[in-house]
Parts: C-alpha cells; structure tokens; sequence
C-alpha cells in the first residue's frame, strides 16, 4: 500500500502534467528524486519519447544538493549537443525547493531556458 505522501504527490503531479506538455522544440525537463538519487530527462510528449537523460547514480562524492546541482549541469549540457535551448520544466508533484531546484539552477547555468 502507499504511503499518503506518495499518493498526494502524484496527485500534485497530474495537475502539473495536466498544463506542461512538451514539444520537439520546446521538450519537457521532467525531475524525480528519490531518497538517495535525483533523475532528469527531457521528454518530447508528442512522439512518447526521452530525447535525453541524466542521473547521479555515478557520481559518488559529494551532498545530495550537489549532486542534483550536477545532474542539471549534464542534462544542459546534453541538450545543447542536441540543439536544444529552450524547455518547459516539470517538476514532478515535488515543491521547487531543495534538489529539484538545484537541478533547475544547474540546467540554467550550462544554457538551457525554461
């Protein structure tokens, strides 16, 4: 069974995902964290597909912030080589605080808008 927390944030995140659709221009940068790791992709939601991705199951050194910090900066990174600068942000039923907003602030510093 799951815990009230989980079902609420999924709740929060349809109501997120009811309004942030992303396109192959514009793709959506969507975040998840779980207890000890962050995950970042942009989706292109008119085709169903990841257009690219990035986690910190690799990295092993340092704080869970700087590692979600690092995990932004990737994903940027990977998306301008793809010819992307610009995206919508979803940010997955999670308030925008924390690690979800040091992905935000990491994928900003390497170049992508949102």
């Amino acid at each position: 069974m799951k815990s009230q927390k989980v079902t609420t944030r999924q709740r929060r995140h349809l109501r997120v995902r009811a309004k942030v659709k992303g396109t192959e221009t514009k793709p959506r940068l969507s975040v998840f964290r779980s207890l000890n790791n962050n995950y970042a992709q942009l989706v292109d939601d008119s085709k169903g597909k990841v257009i690219c991705a990035a986690s910190d199951l690799k990295i092993k050194k340092g704080t869970k912030m700087e590692r979600a910090k690092e995990v932004g900066i990737t994903l940027g990174k990977l998306a301008m080589e793809k010819g992307i600068a610009e995206c919508v942000f979803d940010r997955g039923g999670f308030k925008y605080h924390g690690r979800i907003q040091k992905i935000a602030e990491g994928a900003r510093e390497s170049g992508l808008k949102f």
